[in-house]
């Protein structure tokens, strides 16, 4: 079934929420994480700062936003495209990896912000949490009606698994951060990622067994 085009109140609702992300990350970029206020996000977006916090609980956030615009959308949107004959462990790690790999200017721009600051940070982890609605629904289609719990519990260990890969990266163990809170990623994130996720790969196959007639 084709999905139908958004509607004018979504396509507003996604230039607000586009144009403050693209203001948060500048306004960081040129001033500093702690020189941009809520307040100055809000009027360089063209929006009042009670419609910035309908989009945003804070200036981080709002910051994070612009390296997780859509991420999650694109990992269900990249696992549905896949191959069907696929194994489901695969299809689900190459959507994730994918999507954390190839990044362009201006998630490389807030990446390097985020390893600034410890707030900055935590937003960046709490934003896996956004992976696993999308990601369970098109789990769920693919393992059938039946397999609707187990798609949730499975979208939700893959946000898990994301989570602690990306700690990996950002807090290596032992490693000791620099004044102001600076960290230096380390080691390979797609082979955090891989690793992170590849204790569920059993999962994932007696989910696709329990598929097959």
């Amino acid at each position: 079934m084709t999905t139908p085009p958004p509607g004018l109140r979504e396509r507003k609702k996604r230039a607000t929420r586009e144009a403050l992300r693209e203001a948060a990350l500048r306004l960081a970029v040129e001033r500093g994480p702690d020189g941009v206020r809520v307040e100055d996000i809000a009027e360089a977006a063209g929006v009042s700062p009670r419609t910035y916090n309908n989009y945003f609980a804070s200036r981080e956030q709002a910051i994070v936003s612009a390296v997780t615009a859509d991420r999650e959308a694109r990992i269900a949107a990249a696992l549905a495209a896949g191959p069907a004959g696929a194994r489901l462990a695969d299809a689900v790690t190459e959507a994730v990896v994918g999507q954390y790999a190839n990044t362009g200017e201006r998630e490389q721009k807030a990446l390097l912000l985020i390893t600034t600051r410890a707030a900055l940070r935590d937003a960046y982890l709490g934003s896996t949490a956004g992976i696993e609605p999308p990601l369970a629904e098109v789990l769920a289609a693919r393992l059938g009606d039946a397999g609707a719990h187990t798609a949730r519990v499975l979208a939700a260990s893959v946000a898990a698994a994301v989570r602690i890969a990306l700690e990996g990266w950002l807090r290596p163990a032992g490693a000791a951060e620099a004044a102001g809170g600076l960290v230096v990623p380390s080691g390979s994130l797609p082979d955090l990622l891989r690793a992170a996720l590849a204790p569920l790969a059993p999962a994932f196959d007696a989910a696709e067994r329990g598929t097959r007639p």
